[in-house]
């Protein structure tokens, strides 16, 4: 057996290439591997010395030749292929391991010029992977470190690798293949006649790795499957692991990953409760537990067979509280031993384990994606995610009564949340909680309307609250509805033709209002 070896990452690549040379297979490399591999002892034959032809153009011309291409295509069963080769000199390469040059760390980082781009653009290597996977009955083509130790016991153990395995790797080549060209397309295509970089390329190539199949979709009758980003995000949803449970369904999914990136937005202990991906009930606490019967109280009845994710690690007691109603999903950083213990006979309730963004809250984007893709018909919709986050000073007071220092405190909170529920948005806020939410309604009066019932229905009053609106008030009509309700501040965008009569309208009703200049829509 001859095993070619060519590889940019090095990890682990001794310790392989001295247990296939104790298996007895020839070592064949290129360049800084030979010579890698050459200092460690090993008896490597430089592949110039197979094609007789040596390295060129700064390496850019080294495997491309046919003893190299020869040996990876020739079919075994075909005579004809086996004649060839033995007429031209070329030995049949068994197997190949070849990681690719380092094109995405390369543009990943900042300062990288086109120039430092082009040069990390490799050619032998996928030409020789695509060879090796095209060519899988006969020979077997490693792409990744990870791969080295299942492929060498199947070799200690069977002398060979089988069918299924060789396919396996050929998969994973021709998927790292369409990765790396995705990469380059998306890199070069997003270059602009300036020589900036667009946010949305010419061409735009997703990437992403099925992480499982799910029973069904948004409906019983849809088939469905969930994937994740090549290079997700750390502190997002797809990084989760599960401790116990049912499978996910596609549900449970769209809303835990509606929860999750609300919660961890909020630097406090918070705890956010999802129904139909709006939260029915968000609020802060000195530990979680208040958090969660804080929240719980805005809409005990839509919390039923609900989300619920924490940002801090779930404890006994709050535990204790959570078992007490039905739950679809619970998530948090962490678990106490006594916290799981409490939903160890509820078995059904499926319990994921997310990391928070390296940096907690104040890292919130780094557990974002940088774009947010909506599909439409036969195509995209693609926009910079809803990262725009509102500190204390941008807000814009433009009534003659002054919130007081709680009052903006509650504003901030209820924008926060408002900021998550679908539009038209109307959110009513008070001491950390929300006290009534209304969302997703074709008008903004009826938005408001339903948060009071539901405030109503949960005992709750909403007397001295705090109101957010994801968008601008067009008539007044709206302001009036929400302090008909009992709210004695409001914050929402501005930016109306009308926003002096609203303004106004404020002034007359005896209500502090302030712009945040930044509008909310989820659709």
């Amino acid at each position: 057996m001859q095993a070619l070896i060519s590889v940019s990452d090095k990890t682990g690549i001794v310790d392989f290439a001295r247990a296939l040379h104790a298996l007895g297979i020839r070592l064949v490399s290129t360049g800084g591997t030979a010579k890698l591999l050459a200092e460690q002892g090993l008896p490597v034959t430089e592949v110039a010395q197979v094609t007789g032809f040596p390295e060129m153009l700064d390496g850019r011309v080294k495997t491309l030749h046919p003893t190299v291409h020869g040996g990876l295509l020739a079919r075994r069963e075909v005579p004809e292929h086996m004649a060839a080769l033995k007429a031209h000199g070329i030995q049949a390469i068994d197997l190949l391991v070849v990681n690719l040059y380092p094109f995405e760390a390369t543009v990943a980082r900042p300062g990288c010029t086109l120039e430092d781009a082009i040069e990390n653009i490799d050619i032998g290597g996928p030409a020789m992977v695509r060879s090796a996977a095209k060519n899988w009955k006969d020979v077997g083509v490693l792409t990744d470190a990870s791969q080295y130790a299942a492929v060498l016991e199947e070799l200690k153990t069977a002398g060979k690798l089988s069918d299924r395995t060789r396919f396996a790797l050929s998969v994973a080549a021709f998927n790292r293949i369409s990765n790396y060209d995705a990469a380059i397309s998306d890199y070069l295509s997003g270059i602009q006649e300036d020589g900036t970089r667009s946010a949305f390329p010419a061409q735009a190539n997703g990437r992403f790795v099925k992480l499982q199949d799910l029973r069904y979709g948004e409906n019983p009758h849809q088939q469905a499957a969930f994937y994740r980003d090549l290079n997700p995000a750390p502190g997002s949803l797809v990084t989760a692991r599960q401790l116990q449970g049912k499978e996910l369904s596609y549900n449970n999914i769209a809303d835990a990953d509606a929860a999750w990136e609300c919660v961890k937005g909020f630097p406090e202990t918070a705890c956010v409760i999802v129904k139909h991906a709006n939260p029915c009930g968000v609020a802060v606490g000195k530990d979680v537990h208040e958090a969660y019967s804080k929240a719980l109280k805005t809409d005990p009845t839509s919390a039923f067979g609900g989300i619920i994710a924490f940002n801090r690690v779930v404890d006994g007691a709050a535990a204790q509280a959570v078992a007490k109603q039905f739950v679809e999903v619970l998530m948090a950083p962490g678990f106490t031993d006594e916290a799981l213990a409490a939903f160890k006979s509820k078995v059904n309730v499926r319990i994921l384990q997310i990391a928070m963004p390296p940096g907690g809250a104040s890292d919130w984007d780094n557990g974002r994606n940088a774009i947010d893709i909506k599909r439409v018909g036969s195509g995209l919709l693609m926009q910079t995610a809803d990262n725009r986050e509102l500190a204390l000073a941008e807000l814009k007071v433009v009534t003659k009564i002054q919130p007081t220092p709680g009052q903006l405190q509650d504003l901030l909170f209820a924008w926060k949340v408002a900021k998550f529920v679908k539009s038209n948005a109307i959110v009513f806020c008070k001491d950390g909680m929300t006290m009534g939410v209304g969302a997703g309604q074709m008008s903004r009066l009826d938005s408001a309307r339903i948060a009071a019932i539901k405030a109503q229905h949960a005992g709750l009053t909403l007397q001295g609250t705090a109101a957010a609106s994801d968008a601008f008030f067009p008539f007044r009509d709206g302001l009036d509805v929400i302090v008909d309700q009992g709210a004695s501040c409001v914050i929402q965008p501005g930016g109306s033709m009308r926003d002096a009569e609203v303004i106004a309208a404020a002034d007359e009703r005896g209500v502090a209002m302030v712009f945040s200049g930044v509008r909310h829509f989820r659709h």
